[in-house]
């Protein structure tokens, strides 16, 4: 199911960008914009992984410099039938954490250094485990090329203003344009809540199934959600937001009403019902 999502994204992403293509250069627009999509789609799959992790100054560690922290990936691994992920930390101080790759294969986890400052071990596990679900239902591709494709439609719609001033003359022609700076990035928004906010509740879940204890993620969203009001990443974007566990731009004008996350306090209500269960 996560590779038929991501297909049917990689495809969506593509129409959208051929009719701004399109509405930008007409006929010739559109075919520059369907060969720029095959690149991105092309990008996104083997590279966006390295992309996302260097925008954030994300370091690899292995069980010589960070033995506790490999340690739990490596149990929650085994535990889920994995391949043991790459492991990077963060040089940041707000808590929050992020998988990504192309498949189970070729997956990476990331926490920042504040997150293993601010949590105990079972919180830490029950957020990479949260995140190791993602790896073992493919999120992780998904999400990533919704980034990717994210940051050159924001190029686009750029691109598009800017034809917008120079087409005064033309009344139809600046319609249209005007059209396409708002409709893409809006459309393209809509398909990445579509995946998110549902992939929270799925890699929550999953979490749970994995450590068989849903305090522990309850009591890491309960801090994540605290600190994610006092302040913003680093290098944090609305391309990449969707890729934590926590939105990392909560603190900023109207978050809530443009986030990639369910509301956390739902999130919590759902695992409390699971601990009941369990």
């Amino acid at each position: 199911m996560g590779r038929i999502k991501t297909f049917v994204l990689m495809l969506a992403l593509m129409l959208i960008f051929m009719w701004v293509g399109n509405l930008i250069g007409g006929e010739s627009g559109m075919r520059v914009a369907f060969w720029l999509a095959v690149a991105m789609n092309f990008l996104s799959y083997f590279f966006s992984d390295k992309i996302v992790l260097k925008q954030y100054k994300a370091q690899e560690v292995n069980a010589a410099n960070a033995p506790e922290l490999y340690a739990i990936v490596q149990k929650l691994a085994d535990r889920a039938g994995l391949e043991m992920p790459k492991i990077y930390i963060i040089p940041e101080r707000v808590p929050n954490a992020f998988a990504t790759g192309r498949n189970p294969s070729h997956a990476a986890v990331a926490v920042t250094q504040g997150l293993l400052e601010l949590m105990n071990r079972q919180e830490i596990e029950g957020v990479l485990a949260h995140e190791m679900s993602h790896i073992k239902h493919y999120d992780i591709l998904t999400s990533s090329i919704a980034a990717v494709f994210a940051g050159a439609i924001a190029m686009l719609s750029n691109t598009a203003r800017y034809q917008t001033s120079s087409a005064r003359n033309s009344r139809q022609s600046g319609l249209s344009l005007i059209v396409g700076t708002v409709l893409m990035p809006i459309a393209a928004t809509i398909i990445r809540f579509s995946i998110s906010r549902t992939r929270e509740y799925a890699a929550d879940a999953g979490s749970a199934e994995l450590t068989r204890h849903p305090e522990w993620l309850i009591a890491a969203l309960e801090k994540l959600e605290s600190y994610s009001k006092k302040g913003v990443m680093k290098n944090a974007t609305n391309e990449t937001a969707h890729m934590f566990i926590i939105n990392p731009l909560a603190s900023t004008k109207f978050a809530s009403l443009f986030s990639t996350h369910p509301a956390t306090k739902d999130r919590i209500k759902r695992l409390e019902n699971m601990t009941r269960e369990i």
